[in-house]
């Protein structure tokens, strides 16, 4: 086989998304070689393929490594679409040694970007390229067209990046929602932020549907009702529309939501975003409580025995809000988890020197992927301004929005907590928005705690930051003081 007959492209993993970027790809004109790593023979996956949803279209069918490789044409580009973690680094281990210098590897799954940051040094050492990249749009995405967000070696962008446009997303006037983010993990870290903002805004719209459901008394078709209306304004987006649908689908006259386990399951992404938070010291609270309210979700049996112990009886009984006021509540909550989210954006880009453009970001995952929304062109806009944003809460859109939806906001929390209906993510952000405007917080009676147990020192309001003092609170204690360390 000479090189004009041989693959663009080869990709590795027939599950649902790599089928159907390979779809994708050959139907923008690229011929795509196909091996899956179980049953890749001709009776198995790669077989059912060919003949199945790939007959008479232009894909090589590959049964091995080697044939994979021999397929395609150099510089290769071999595309992974496996589970992330030890799967990856057993098919590099199986590819290398059938690479020539300057093929590229990308990994297109939802791979941890610390694992992506050693996988690119790794194999620059030898001589290759790799790619993290994330994508996100889940089946359908994949085939018409997903946000992706590559990120890696700079040097294989060129080679990777026709291929990788022609199949994302396009914005109305043709723009290609994928854009290189950046070195080492970059791709696959703003890919995880993406995956924590989704938790995130799948939490919100649950509260506002458990408020709307449980103290305003709305049945499933006025539910749908509402989230239609709400998907033609300002919370114009993915996860609301499809609320709207899933809210009215019934099996014969049954709603299916009503019979569907109140058990949330989660592969991990929005508890690396919690992590990484952590990691950089930065206050990820709603995000972070959406991981947790999955978590208390599986707890069917320890739910079911604080329920029985704990009745709901002497909730108020009259409710005193509106959806109106649920839809301000919530979108201001969404307010928050984005500047939250690009805020760890920000915090790990000065860490690993990734130089991320904010603004390229917001506008990759405007179509395509899951979090999809008309809300993103406002950040797009607000790094448009200001580039160095600190928290996107300071700029002129967010602040005015915020303003305007503050008492309903604050309302609607309330009602929750007066009816004992949790509200984790919507209440952690308005503790989150109050903390961040307090110009003096009492996080000076800990310091003076610490001081006192355990001489860690304080700063004063009266002398310059950096200066630190320690107090013999008991009379007792020495002069000696504990160092400083982060965790």
């Amino acid at each position: 086989m000479d090189n004009k007959e041989k693959a663009d492209i080869g990709l590795i993993g027939l599950a649902v998304m790599g089928e159907n970027l390979a779809l994708n790809m050959e139907s923008k004109g690229y011929r795509v070689s196909v091996y899956n790593r179980t049953a890749p023979g001709e009776e198995g996956i790669v077989g059912r393929f060919i003949e199945g949803r790939g007959k008479g279209k232009n894909f090589i069918g590959a049964y091995s490594i080697n044939d994979l490789v021999e397929s395609v044409k150099t510089p290769r580009k071999i595309m992974m679409m496996v589970k992330a973690g030890s799967p990856v680094d057993e098919l590099i281990t199986q590819l290398v040694p059938y690479l020539s210098p300057g093929d590229v590897i990308i990994d297109g799954g939802n791979s941890d970007f610390h694992d992506t940051e050693r996988r690119v040094k790794e194999l620059e050492s030898k001589g290759f390229y790799f790619v993290g990249t994330g994508i996100s749009g889940g089946e359908i995405g994949a085939l018409h067209g997903p946000s992706i967000m590559p990120g890696g070696s700079p040097a294989a962008w060129p080679l990777v990046k026709n291929i990788l446009q022609a199949i994302a997303a396009k914005l109305d006037d043709g723009t290609p929602c994928c854009q290189w983010i950046g070195p080492g993990g970059a791709g696959h870290f703003v890919k995880t932020v993406h995956n924590g903002i989704e938790y995130g805004d799948m939490q919100l719209i649950s509260e506002a549907y458990s408020l709307l459901k449980n103290r305003i008394g709305l049945d499933n078709e006025s539910l749908a009702h509402v989230f239609d209306d709400w998907n033609k304004g300002e919370l114009d987006s993915y996860l609301i529309g499809i609320t709207a649908d899933i809210l009215r689908y019934k099996e014969k006259d049954t709603y299916l939501l009503d019979n569907i386990l109140d058990v949330a399951g989660q592969k991990g992404t929005g508890k690396w975003s919690a992590i990484a938070a952590m990691d950089e010291n930065d206050p990820l609270t709603l995000i972070t409580e959406a991981v947790y309210a999955r978590m208390l979700s599986a707890m069917q049996n320890e739910r079911k025995k604080a329920a029985e112990l704990y009745p709901s009886g002497g909730i108020q009984d009259e409710f005193i809000i509106t959806a109106e006021e649920i839809r301000q509540a919530l979108y201001a909550s969404k307010l928050i988890s984005y500047a939250q989210g690009f805020s760890l954006l920000r915090r790990a880009s000065g860490h690993y020197g990734w130089e991320l453009d904010y603004g390229t970001i917001a506008m990759i995952w405007r179509k395509g992927c899951i979090i999809r929304s008309v809300f993103l062109q406002k950040i797009t806009d607000a790094y448009g301004k200001h580039p160095n944003l600190e928290n996107l809460l300071f700029d002129d859109f967010f602040r005015s929005k915020i303003l305007a939806t503050l008492p309903a906001w604050r309302k609607s929390v309330a009602e929750g907590i007066m009816s004992g209906i949790a509200l984790p993510a919507m209440s952690s952000a308005l503790s989150y928005f109050d903390g961040l405007k307090t110009l003096h917080s009492a996080a000076n009676l800990i310091q003076a705690q610490r001081d006192y147990f355990g001489a860690h020192t304080y700063e004063r309001v009266d002398w310059e930051r950096g200066k630190f003092f320690h107090t013999n609170w008991t009379g007792e204690g020495g002069k000696t003081v504990s160092g400083s360390y982060n965790v």
